[in-house]
């Protein structure tokens, strides 16, 4: 089963066992968090009810991407500034996607009861 989910502004389409990077999130390496807006779900070419479904994951890390360069220049002013950037990303472990639950078998029971008693 797969999944779209959104965090930090971006998509990211996920499964069970995969590895992504994302934008900092709170926790620590070891933490278990549930990635909770859940845009879009399916199996096998068929699309889930994304509202029932849940995403959780497991903090690897906290890390820095890779290093952005900014380099402004003005040709003939004598003008030039060079700036480095490094994002901050949590590395997440993707545990499990799903989690619908079924309340048919609680309610299985119930209907046995009054089947059993409407015999009688």
């Amino acid at each position: 089963m797969f999944a779209v989910v959104r965090t930090g502004g971006k998509q990211y389409r996920v499964a069970a066992g995969d590895k992504i990077a994302v934008e900092k999130l709170a926790g620590d390496a070891g933490d278990k968090i549930t990635l909770g807006d859940v845009l879009l779900a399916g199996d096998d070419g068929k699309v889930a009810d994304a509202s029932k479904v849940t995403v959780s994951a497991e903090i690897i890390a906290q890390a820095k991407s890779e290093k952005v360069v900014v380099f402004k220049k003005r040709r003939r002013h004598n003008y030039r500034r060079k700036q480095g950037h490094r994002q901050q990303m949590t590395l997440l472990r993707i545990l499990s996607v799903g989690g619908e639950e079924k309340k048919t078998k609680k309610a299985a029971p119930k209907a046995d009861k009054a089947e059993d008693g409407a015999a009688e």
